[in-house]
Order: C-alpha cells, then sequence, then structure tokens
C-alpha cells in the first residue's frame, strides 16, 4: 500500500489527474476521500444505509460534472462541503417527511417504554432539535468540530470562511445549545439522582 501523500502533494496529483485521466482522478479522490467523507455523513444522518447512498451520490455528482467542475478551493474542503451539505439536506427532507406523516396519521404508534429509555430519547431528540435550529453555518462548524475534531484552521478551510468566524459561530452554537439544553440536562440530572 502507497504511503499516505501530503495534503498539498495530494492536491498537485489530483490536478494532474484531472487534466490527463478522469478515470484515475476519481479513483483517488474516492480512495482518499470515502472514508473521512462517510464519517462525516454518518455523524449527521446516524444511518449507516443512508450515509452509503449519499456518499455515493456526492461522489456520482462529481464524475458527472468533472468535465465543467470549477474548485476554487481544495479538493478536500469542496468534498467535506459537498458530503454535509448533502447529509443535511437529508436530514432537512426527513423532518419534513415525519411532519407529513404525522400530519397525515400515518406516523406508527409509540411503544411502551422504561424510563431510562424514554429519557434517552427525550434527550436525543432534544439534542437534535437543537442542533437543527442552529443556523446552517453555525451547525456546520460545530458539527466539524466536535464530531470531526477538525481545528479551526481546518473548519475555516473546508467552509472558506475566516477562522475568526470559524471562532464566532462556534460560540454562538456553544451558547446556543447550552440554553435550548439547560432544561433537558437539570431533568436527565434530576433523574439519575
Amino acid at each position: 500500500m502507497a504511503a499516505a501523500l501530503s495534503s498539498d502533494a495530494l492536491e498537485t496529483r489530483l490536478a494532474q489527474l484531472r487534466s490527463t485521466n478522469e478515470a484515475a482522478f476519481m479513483e483517488v479522490l474516492f480512495r482518499e476521500f470515502y472514508r473521512p467523507l462517510g464519517q462525516v455523513i454518518q455523524r449527521v444522518v446516524q444511518d449507516r444505509e443512508a450515509t452509503e447512498d449519499l456518499l455515493q451520490d456526492v461522489f456520482a455528482r462529481v464524475w458527472q460534472s468533472r468535465e465543467t467542475l470549477v474548485i476554487t478551493t481544495t479538493y478536500r474542503a469542496y468534498l467535506y462541503r459537498a458530503a454535509l451539505n448533502a447529509a443535511l439536506r437529508y436530514v432537512e427532507r426527513g423532518k419534513r417527511q415525519v411532519a407529513w406523516d404525522e400530519a397525515t396519521g400515518n406516523a406508527e404508534p409509540l411503544g411502551q417504554s422504561a424510563d431510562e429509555e424514554l429519557h434517552h430519547q427525550e434527550a436525543t431528540e432534544s439534542i437534535e432539535a437543537a442542533l437543527a435550529a442552529l443556523p446552517p453555518q453555525c451547525r456546520a462548524v460545530f458539527m466539524l468540530s466536535r464530531y470531526e475534531e477538525m481545528t479551526y484552521q481546518q473548519i475555516a478551510e473546508t467552509l472558506e470562511i475566516s477562522p475568526k468566524t470559524v471562532e464566532n459561530q462556534m460560540g454562538k452554537a456553544l451558547r446556543v445549545l447550552r440554553q435550548q439544553l439547560s432544561g433537558v440536562l437539570r431533568n436527565l440530572y434530576s433523574w439519575l439522582f
């Protein structure tokens, strides 16, 4: 197995391949980015099958638009943004479907569950709702920082924003989440102890 290329070397290699051998270009993109992009999508959608589908869609779109694709940043930044956007769109579509199902009476009835499961489910739903309520850029910064463990500089490069904007968005996300989840955390704490 070949040693991993540095970020700059990878970008140079991809640029060379794109102009000479599109199939090899896609193979390198796929090999280098499949796993990390899959992790980004999985953290958002929390569904392995959906993750695979979305990941395939991201690469298919790149392949289909390969001749006209203009990337003004790095391939890494472009692909991370594409993967994150695909995952966020998927989650939004799912929310609309759930709302439709509830409005039309097609939602499955809730079964009886233990207190522990109920509290866990309520906490999870509250966290997901709080994350979903964040503005898109704020949510993206938070998820890349906390779930992908990216530095502020890496996030800035990926999202094409300044590190100061990343810092401001992260502060905003933490304030909003702390405020929205304070009641949930108090209830969970009182239930546990």
